[in-house]
């Protein structure tokens, strides 16, 4: 797979359909009514993607599993965590360690 598009399809395919939002401590779905905080949530897969020319065509695709509430979903960051104005614990459970 070479496309975001592709890769999330391929993850759709496996179940994960939730669409999460990216929120300063938690990630959210559903129009908000479920907010996953940092220890409840684990990151299965992810897919980095780097611009050739221009960084901010950089983005990194999280496949999430949440057992509290029983859901797969999806997370799409563009440019890189560092961007957005998050929690020490939500930073550490999305860094990639490179």
């Amino acid at each position: 797979m070479t496309t975001l598009t592709e890769v999330i399809n391929a993850l759709r395919i496996q179940g994960y359909v939730e669409d999460f939002n990216l929120q300063q401590n938690c990630i959210q779905c559903r129009d908000g009514h479920f907010s996953v905080f940092h220890d409840e949530f684990v990151i299965d897969k992810f897919y980095r993607f780097e611009g050739d020319s221009d960084p901010a065509d950089e983005a990194i695709v999280y496949a999430i599993s949440c057992s509290k509430y029983d859901i797969r979903g999806i997370l799409v960051n563009g440019a890189g965590i560092y961007t957005d104005d998050l929690t020490n614990e939500m930073l550490d459970t999305l860094k990639i360690n490179r």
